[in-house]
């Protein structure tokens, strides 16, 4: 279903009853089992594989971003789709434990069953920057649905047609694969956004976009008469550190890797690395000066290129700060088509960056990075504890270098610390995680990999419940045959009882 819209905003009554009617998808999606929704997400997921040569062409009009990018990302939709699939098979993420009645314990413990349950109905904010993997069919759709929830998707600006129409494919399959009417919508437009927030119904947020949205939203969802969870990916600078003995090892290998990395899609991921403490280096300069492309690149919106304009011009002007290379230029072209933008490294030493934090330190949205030239480790120590939360940090040392501390500094500001290699590029798996201290996320869940479900889920337990008042998974036999953990023990079903 998607709500009416009035010059692309759904309109308050629309937006209502759609909301109700995700109520009630939400509370039949609650009681199916995990075969029920794997085969949702596995029919949502060969749909948008048969429609991609529909869904293509209007990504690239919108997004601008090329076709070979596009089909990559639209694999990965559907693969994340299929992990879901398996997550909710699997069973783990609704931790089942079983503690049978004890009476010699202290204090005596009675027949304990606890498992975690959907919220309810989840409101999604759609990325600007990933029109597939994070908008109406991404990563927080997805695993909102594995778990038994219902998801209202409010769509990205950026890119409304295409978010209409993979609604459309998203809908019509899990119609078709039997699920409750209601489950997943699609809403536009700013106000409605905020409505979203605010609305009764709505028991959990997940969004990616800026800074300055993301926390207006989630003070709206702080203030509620009943606050709920607010899980925003919003800004993150991802710093990397390269040590003396890497700089000396592979300067110039360590120059082409770093500015593949902060070019790539002109910048506008949000694991771009966007500050790089590096000793002084004539050579490892020259090096990056000559593998960053020349060329400039497209940006997704207007409005993004303005704000990198703007970003640009603050870090530029901010004494101390030199344009190693690049041509930074006005003009964010038409609202059709961004006008491309070349990409810019600046430096600075550890003196400047920390007598300008707001300016130096916060993530520039496109393809800029700062060098930051540490003398020695206490101006590196002093560096990283200024460093505001991030998605990632990445560590290039060699092996006979002592780095613990610098690892250990990593971990404290990040949510994925990379050794020897560079963060744009975030895999779907298991192991995986998205997130970081705040302005990075403001949760400590992650937004990718498997257990994303972790952000829509809460804990109940039944105290000397009979066993036909018990959800499936906490009886005795386990219909469902999930892992969980029996008096303490962990079970695992074999492979046949989790088929789907």
């Amino acid at each position: 279903m998607t709500g009416d819209t009035t010059g692309g905003q759904t309109t308050a009554a629309a937006l209502d009853d759609v909301l109700r009617s995700a109520g009630r998808a939400a509370d039949a999606a609650a009681e199916s089992d995990p075969r029920t929704r794997a085969r949702w997400l596995r029919a949502v997921a060969d749909a948008l594989d048969a429609a991609a040569p529909a869904l293509l062409p209007l990504a690239g009009r919108e997004s601008h971003l090329p076709e070979a990018r596009l089909a990559g990302e639209l694999a990965r939709t559907t693969a994340q789709l299929r992990l879901f699939a398996a997550v909710a098979l699997e069973g783990s993420c609704l931790e089942v434990t079983i503690d049978h009645p004890d009476p010699a314990g202290v204090p005596p413990v009675p027949d304990l069953r606890r498992m975690l349950v959907p919220l309810g109905v989840v409101a999604v904010f759609a990325a600007s920057n990933f029109p597939f993997a994070f908008s109406v069919a991404g990563g927080d759709t997805a695993s909102a649905l594995a778990v038994g929830n219902a998801v209202v998707v409010k769509a990205h600006p950026g890119h409304p047609e295409l978010s209409r129409a993979t609604a459309e494919v998203v809908r019509s399959a899990l119609e078709g694969a039997g699920a409750p009417p209601g489950l997943f919508a699609l809403v536009e437009g700013f106000e409605t956004g905020t409505a979203l927030v605010e609305h009764p119904a709505v028991r959990a947020v997940g969004f990616t976009g800026s800074v300055p949205g993301g926390r207006a939203l989630f003070d709206r969802a702080a203030r509620r008469p009943d606050p709920i969870p607010f899980h925003g990916e919003l800004g993150s600078l991802n710093p990397v550190v390269v040590t003396p003995g890497a700089l000396a090892a592979r300067g110039a290998d360590l120059a082409a890797g770093l500015a593949a990395s902060f070019t790539l899609g002109a910048g506008q991921f949000c694991t771009k690395p966007g500050l790089v403490a590096v000793p002084a280096s004539p050579e490892f300069d020259a090096a990056l000066v000559a593998a960053v492309p020349p060329e400039p690149g497209e940006m997704l919106t207007p409005g993004i290129r303005a704000g990198f304009d703007a970003r640009a011009a603050q870090v530029l002007g901010t004494a101390g700060v030199r344009l190693l290379t690049g041509h930074p230029s006005g003009g964010t072209g038409t609202d059709a088509a961004p006008a491309p933008v070349g990409p810019l490294v600046v430096d600075a030493d550890v003196a400047t960056v920390l007598a300008a934090p707001q300016a130096l330190l916060e993530e520039t949205f496109g393809p800029l990075t700062v060098l930051v030239r540490y003398a020695d480790r206490a101006e590196l120590a002093a560096l990283l504890a200024a460093l505001p939360g991030s998605l990632t940090a990445t560590v290039h040392a060699e092996d006979a270098e002592d780095v613990d501390a610098l690892v250990r500094a990593c971990r404290a500001v990040a949510g994925r610390v990379l050794f020897d290699g560079w963060p744009t590029g975030v895999a779907v798996s298991w192991a995986q995680h998205h997130g970081g201290p705040y302005p990075a996320t403001t949760s400590q869940h992650t937004s990718v990999g498997a257990t994303a479900t972790r952000r829509w889920l809460r804990p109940v337990a039944y105290q000397d419940a009979p066993q036909h008042r018990l959800p499936p998974p906490l009886r005795d036999d386990d219909p469902w045959g999930v892992v969980r953990r029996v008096d303490g023990v962990l079970q695992v079903p074999g492979p046949g009882a989790r088929e789907g």
